[in-house]
């Protein structure tokens, strides 16, 4: 295995440089001109492949590609030659089996964001390395009891996630179940961003954006800048919102409209809440039930201060994630008769009553010379950071000590968040992307029910990852 790419080893080398002698010219962000941008596009979504029989059998390559975005040509990484990548539904109990073909030039591998299932072998094993020309056949059992909602799919090769991701190669994933909240239509909005040269290809990030974790020019909905939908007033509608951005955060909003969340990366349960917006950190995914209100109203990412470097010019030229229009909705026509209620869900299991076993604290620190650790280590994936029993349920605080946001994201185990922000949160709340903000703590609990292997946490601002923002926890 090659952990670390020679094109990465290379960026991390000039910004050790960067980090002990800060000049200007070494850290401007590299741009050539970005060709221009055509929105307002009727909305259109990625192709689905739904399961049959209990089973999904899909073939996927990964390539660089022409395709269209933003309504111009671009040549980016590709699942299928399409960005997205087709959307995989479906249900609890079924069985997924992905032979991924690798015809980029780099090594590459494939993790299923948010899924509960195994870590070993060739489930959800971020060990795997998939080299140039060869096919990886992997096969997921999703459980019979697993969690409803939306999830995505994108590689997760360390030192080379964060490239893989913003050139292109992310999709989504819906485990839907029989009883789904009634609703008029069904609409998935895969949020991502791209910096895109006048030739159409993605430039060399700089190592300011890298420092900082790069956010592209153009911000796009399935591909799209700003699409257009379109309702009839009453109508009540289902966003699966899926933030696959490599480091912007989203603070979405839909003024003049009805808006109500079913749930944070997985349902929440009990009655949908009324919400004026809600932030999505990298990797996070919205559930949200649209009641359309006559007129136009705007779907947009308000301005989130995430934070910075703390070492000036190394911050990015951007600031932190900017205010952008992401789609219209125009809500005309003959009024819709009225929705159906809707039916109470299952409140979730609520591990505030268990003692935990184990009380650990992960610190989040980052430094000079593009130094991102937990517990001041790099990731080695030869060294095991937290052994823990299978079975036990585990209180973990995360710090971050560094002066920027860090999204912390566990694999194959849900984490319930216990405190956040020095608040201890009432209801049972439950995520696999955790927000610590600067200077912060996060508290959560852990149940490692159901699997044992060695897989990995880390910072989900894919640069920091790649940087050595990750650990190793190991159950058995």
């Amino acid at each position: 295995m090659e952990p670390i790419s020679r094109r990465h080893a290379v960026r991390l080398g000039a910004l050790g440089v960067a980090g002990v002698v800060i000049g200007a010219a070494g850290l401007s962000q590299t741009r050539t001109p970005t060709p221009p941008r055509i929105g307002g596009h009727a909305f259109v979504e990625p192709s689905v492949l739904s399961s049959r029989d209990q089973t999904l059998r899909v073939e996927m390559e990964t390539a660089e590609r022409e395709v269209t975005l933003a309504g111009r040509r671009a040549t980016v990484l590709s699942f299928n030659g399409t960005v997205p990548g087709p959307t995989l539904r479906l249900q609890p109990g079924d069985r997924l089996q992905v032979a991924m073909t690798n015809n980029l030039s780099t090594s590459t591998n494939l993790h299923v964001h948010g899924l509960h299932v195994s870590p070993q072998g060739a489930s959800d094993n971020p060990f795997v390395n998939i080299a140039p020309g060869e096919t990886y056949e992997y096969d997921f059992q999703i459980p019979i009891d697993h969690p409803t909602g939306t999830f995505w799919y994108h590689p997760h090769l360390h030192g080379s996630v964060a490239d893989q991701v913003f050139g292109g190669l992310y999709g989504a994933i819906v485990i839907a179940g029989e009883d789904e909240p009634p609703s008029t239509r069904e609409r998935l909005l895969i949020v991502s961003d791209i910096t895109l040269d006048s030739a159409g290809r993605v430039p060399e990030a700089s190592p300011g954006a890298v420092m900082m974790g790069r956010e592209g020019d153009l911000v796009l909905v399935n591909g799209q800048i700003s699409p257009q939908l379109v309702a009839r007033p009453g109508e009540r509608e289902r966003w699966r919102v899926v933030n696959t951005c490599t480091s912007r955060y989203l603070r979405l909003e839909l003024p003049g409209q009805h808006l109500q969340l079913l749930g944070l990366d997985v349902d929440a349960g009990g009655r949908p809440r009324d919400i004026e917006s809600v932030l999505l950190a990298p990797g996070n995914r919205a559930d949200l039930l649209v009641t359309a209100q006559g007129g136009t109203s705007v779907l947009r990412t308000v301005a989130y201060d995430r934070g910075s470097t703390g070492m000036g010019m190394m911050d990015s030229p951007s600031g932190p994630s900017g205010a952008v229009t992401l789609a219209t909705l125009s809500v005309t026509g003959t009024a819709a008769s009225r929705s159906l209620d809707l039916p109470e869900r299952p409140i979730p299991v609520d591990l505030r009553g268990d003692e935990p076993s184990q009380r650990r604290v992960l610190t989040l620190g980052a430094g000079m010379g593009m130094r991102f650790t937990i517990d001041g280590k790099e990731f080695d994936h030869h060294r095991t950071d937290t052994a823990v029993l299978a079975g036990a349920v585990e209180e973990w605080t995360i710090r971050n000590t560094s002066p920027m946001d860090h999204p912390f994201h566990l694999h194959v185990w849900p984490m319930q968040v216990i405190e956040q922000d020095g608040s201890r949160v009432t209801e049972p709340t439950w995520r696999d992307v955790v927000n610590v903000p600067a200077g912060g703590q996060t508290v959560v609990r852990v149940a490692f029910n159901d699997y044992t292997g060695r897989t990995v946490y880390h910072c989900h601002i894919l640069d920091h990852e790649d940087a050595g923002m990750m650990g190793v926890v190991e159950v058995a």
